[in-house]
């Protein structure tokens, strides 16, 4: 607590001698009190006397100020009581002025609602602080919507916001709130954002909280304000609304614990306020005494230089950043507004009853926007404001008797108590819980003895809500709901609202209407269920288009496909989705902030990830594919290649690699299959690819951050892509120099340059067995088997060839190892290939289904592949290949053949020993060939037939034509 505040008026502000004179005995009494509490004066005195000044400023101000509580429905009524005695004609009130052209858009929604403002892309702010959000719920138990609703349908009112705009709220105090929004919980309809409200009034001193909550015996905040506050203060005339509310901001205020950021913040505010309507005073010329300000009750006890009409202060406006802010509405909800500003689990909803309540009881008319859905038409017509303000009324001190006067003994209500006991039960029995008419009775006299120990005569809804509790949960909840659940539901429930179709931005209008053809009411909460024959009805494919980017845009469960995908090059022609859109009605809406239309909010994501200061190749080629597939053509997917192509050759690590790999061989099937040639793009990104894992393969070998999928990734690239990449100019010994000089020592990327070595071939498949037997033939490596299986499982990827070797390794662990060995190794076995090579598995047991027999009976007798004994070698004839044996074994084919040319040769004899050199004959038979030959590569030499050639089974004809053509072709330059 601080020392002395200072109890002066602020300079320019108007005497107040009348005005003092008015609360004379209240400063005495106060006087006394603090003298006999605190033994003398001191600190104590200077606050109670300082609040009665602050009552007595404001009370004096020419401009009417009307402090109110936010969500409070005794704010409410007060200030539909004020409205319709006053009938002012310019309302300033407190909220974002930036925010003022939305608040004709509430009478198309359901409420509560809530205004918002919103930035995606910032100027001016940290950036990590994107996106920035602002929202100021309205429900209709509130002050301000009175206000708003007065204003916008009586006419000749002006409606003038005269708060910080959403800008400002950045600039001055989310430095010291963020950190903890950031760890707390979010709303699903609020989310992240900074909530404004209209009259935040609640102790800022931790002990005034505790001991007020203490001996009022409530456990929170909002029960306290409702026993203490809102009932008291239901039947109060204006007056006394009015002082007592300034006399609780004073308390509030006068206590807060220093003088921090929070209180020059609410300072600035004050000035900021004050300025603007002194402003729009001076530009207009109203008389101040025509116009009423709506503020909360904290900001109503000001201190500032600036307070009033007559303010002295020179206060000067910061001009807002460069950063863009989009306007809307968006749904809301009473759990919503209660996560979002820490009230009482149920309050707003219990406020909402207590409204009800209170305008039977008072048959005081509110105002309602002309058109508002969920609401009753008014039963008054619009008529103008007054033109002259009501003649003034002596102030009267209204305090003294209010704080002097006992509570006020509210009757029990018996019926309205036994109808809640009834109802609870009934309710409870629907979710499960076993209540009976026992429990009924049981709830009535606990609601009614909790009441009377918090000396209340009347058991309120907190205390009914404590007996259902007691009375009727058991240990475990048997539903979906406990029973303070369901009695917040029995008193009003989450109400939840909906922005009508006209407050929608464009973009969600478009939405609407592009899947009009599924005649669904999509605007209601739930689940819908659409069903899209494209084959019977083609026009439904645009309307599939939608859903997709709808599905790739919103959360999870706005769009959720049932039945159908969309792949590239893949079509489904029956589909089936569950669509939620008015449950994320409000994810839609801001959808809307960044663009008109669907396609350009994409293509504004798409660019935005690729061209991102920490995009991967993974995640632009993840672009590439979603702007193939959602918004076709080639245009936006060759320059999101291209750029692919920058950030991969800028890359030096292998972390995105198998992600890389699997993305760029579905681009290149489908490009393959759909399109002509393959684009300019994706030809440079084989060829840049190709260099680059190879420069990178040795360091990833020896990297001990790489994973082994990594680099079977790295080398599934290579092989897979290498036939492409030779084409377009890419050198294979650079990928050979790369395996060469890749020296890993992890047993399995060992296994995995195993793998790579027979791919090029410089490792035989005999070589690899024989390691393999060598590894389980070592004691010392057993353990690390496992290891080196999990690379030889991940070289399925690269190399899908050795899925047999794998078997085999696997196979003979197995068949070799002793169970001592065996049993205690097979776990790790078993979580190494899961953890690492799940998804290879099924290739492995495929091949493993092939090899094995595939009955019981056949396991027996059956030897494997790799143990089979090699066929023995047959003595064959040394002058016949074997491939030959056949023809002289079985002559009739040939005989028969012969007889078709009309060739009549016998056969030779069959131990091949023949009277010439049979292939030779041809020569001599046909000289004319060799001559031409001979002629054309310039040797003439005549033919010489020797008896020795003849003889010669070597085709030795030294003097032949054949043998001078071969001479001359090899002395031919």
């Amino acid at each position: 607590m601080t020392g002395t505040p200072d109890t002066t008026a602020a300079p320019g502000t108007p005497g107040t001698t009348a005005a003092a004179a008015t609360f004379t005995a209240l400063r005495g009494q106060l006087h006394r009190a603090a003298a006999e509490f605190a033994d003398g004066q001191d600190a104590l005195e200077g606050i109670l006397l300082g609040m009665v000044d602050d009552v007595d400023r404001a009370v004096g101000e020419p401009l009417e100020i009307f402090p109110v509580c936010h969500h409070s429905p005794a704010s409410a009524l007060a200030m539909a009581r004020r409205l319709r005695e006053k009938q002012p004609k310019v309302v300033y009130l407190e909220l974002c002025e930036d925010m003022t052209p939305l608040l004709t858009e509430l009478r198309n929604c359901r409420l509560p609602v809530a205004v918002q403002a919103f930035a995606s892309e910032i100027d001016g702010f940290p950036p990590d602080w994107a996106p920035l959000s602002v929202v100021a719920p309205v429900t209709e138990a509130s002050a301000e919507y009175q206000a708003i609703a007065y204003a916008l349908d009586t006419p000749g009112v002006e409606l003038v916001l005269v708060d910080r705009s959403s800008d400002h709220v950045f600039q001055w105090d989310a430095r010291h709130d963020r950190a903890e929004r950031a760890t707390g919980d979010t709303d699903a309809l609020h989310g992240e954002a900074v909530g404004v409200e209209i009259g935040d009034l609640r102790p800022r001193f931790a002990e005034l909280e505790e001991h007020l909550l203490r001996h009022g015996k409530v456990r929170h905040w909002s029960e306290w304000w409702h026993q203490y506050v809102e009932v008291p203060l239901g039947d109060s005339d204006h007056d006394t609304y009015r002082q007592v509310m300034f006399l609780i901001g004073s308390l509030f205020r006068r206590l807060a614990p220093g003088r921090g950021d929070r209180v020059r913040v609410d300072e600035a505010r004050e000035r900021y306020m004050w300025t603007r309507m002194r402003e729009h005073l001076a530009a207009t010329g109203t008389d101040p005494a025509d116009c009423l300000y709506v503020c909360g009750a904290f900001h109503a006890a000001s201190r500032v230089e600036e307070f009033g009409v007559h303010g002295s202060g020179d206060f000067t406006i910061s001009p807002r950043t460069a950063t863009t802010w989009q306007y809307g509405l968006i749904p809301s909800s009473h759990t919503a507004i209660e996560a979002q500003f820490g009230l009482a689990p149920g309050s707003v909803s219990i406020a909402a009853t207590q409204w009800a309540k209170n305008l039977r009881r008072t048959r005081v008319e509110p105002y309602r926007l002309a058109g508002q859905a969920g609401t009753k038409k008014p039963r008054a017509t619009r008529t103008a404001a007054k033109a002259t303000a009501p003649a003034p009324v002596p102030t009267e001190d209204r305090l003294s008797g209010f704080l002097q006067q006992p509570p006020t003994l509210h009757t029990l209500d018996e019926a309205e108590l036994l109808g809640w006991s009834v109802d609870i039960v009934r309710a409870a029995r629907r979710s499960g819980y076993l209540a009976s008419t026992a429990d009924a009775i049981a709830v009535f006299e606990t609601s009614i003895l909790l009441a009377a120990m918090r000396d209340r005569a009347k058991p309120t809804p907190y205390d009914f809500q404590d007996a259902a509790v007691t009375c009727i949960e058991k240990d475990t909840v048997p539903g979906r709901r406990d029973v303070r659940r369901l009695v917040e539901i029995m008193m009003g429930g989450d109400r939840i609202g909906q922005v009508g179709y006209e407050a929608l931005p464009p973009l969600a209008r478009d939405v609407h209407d592009r899947l009009a053809p599924l005649a669904l009411d999509l605007q209601q909460r739930g689940v819908r269920r659409a069903l899209l024959d494209m084959a019977s009805r083609p026009e439904l494919r645009a309307c599939s288009d939608v859903l997709w980017m709808l599905r790739r845009l919103l959360p999870p469960g706005a769009a959720r496909t049932v039945m159908g995908e969309r792949r590239l090059g893949e079509r489904s022609i029956q589909e089936s989705w569950d669509l939620s859109l008015g449950t994320h009605q409000r994810a839609l809406i801001e959808l809307g902030y960044e663009g008109v239309s669907l396609e350009q909010v994409l293509e504004q994501r798409l660019r935005r990830t690729a061209y991102g200061d920490r995009a991967t190749t993974a995640e632009v080629l993840a672009a590439v594919e979603d702007a193939t597939l959602y918004l076709g053509g080639r245009r936006l997917a060759d320059e999101l290649g291209a750029r692919a192509l920058d950030v991969l050759a800028g890359e030096r690590t292998v972390d995105g690699a198998p992600e890389v790999l699997r993305r760029v061989r579905g681009l290149l099937a489908y490009y393959r299959t759909g399109e002509p040639v393959l684009p300019p793009w994706i030809e440079s990104f084989v060829r840049t690819g190709y260099a680059h894992y190879c420069t990178l393969l040795p360091t990833a070998f020896r990297d001990e951050d790489a994973t082994v999928g990594q680099v079977a990734a790295m080398l599934g690239f290579l092989f897979s892509m290498e036939s492409l990449a030779l084409s377009l100019g890419c050198d294979r010994t650079q990928l050979e120099l790369a395996v060469a000089q890749s020296h890993p020592g992890d047993p399995a990327k060992t296994a995995l340059l195993w793998a790579a070595q027979v791919q090029l071939g410089t490792l035989s498949r005999g070589e690899l067995r024989a390691r393999c037997d060598e590894l389980l033939a070592n004691p010392l490596v057993v353990p690390s088997y496992p290891r080196y299986l999990s690379g030889f499982v991940h070289a399925l990827q690269p190399v899908p060839g050795l899925a047999d070797v794998v078997v085999e390794a696997v196979s003979n662990a197995f068949g070799r190892l002793p169970d001592a060995v065996l049993l205690p190794w097979l776990p790790s076995l078993i979580t190494t290939l899961r953890s690492n090579a799940a998804e290879l598995a099924p290739l492995l047991i495929r091949e493993a289904g092939r090899i094995f027999p595939g009955r019981l009976a056949a396991l027996d007798t059956w030897v494997p592949p790799w143990r089979a004994l090699p066929e023995p070698q047959r003595d064959r004839p040394a002058a016949a290949p074997s491939g030959a044996a056949l023809l002289p074994a079985y002559p009739e084919t040939c005989d028969a053949l012969a007889r078709i040319l009309g060739r009549t040769e016998a056969w030779a004899p069959a131990d091949g020993a023949v009277a010439g050199p049979a292939g030779a004959a041809l020569l001599f038979a046909h000289r004319a060939t060799s001559d031409a030959v001979a002629d054309l590569l310039g040797g003439g030499d005549p033919w010489e037939p020797d008896a020795a050639e003849a003889r010669s089974p070597a085709l030795t004809m030294r003097h032949s034509a054949t043998a001078h053509a071969v001479a001359a072709l090899l002395t031919t330059p």
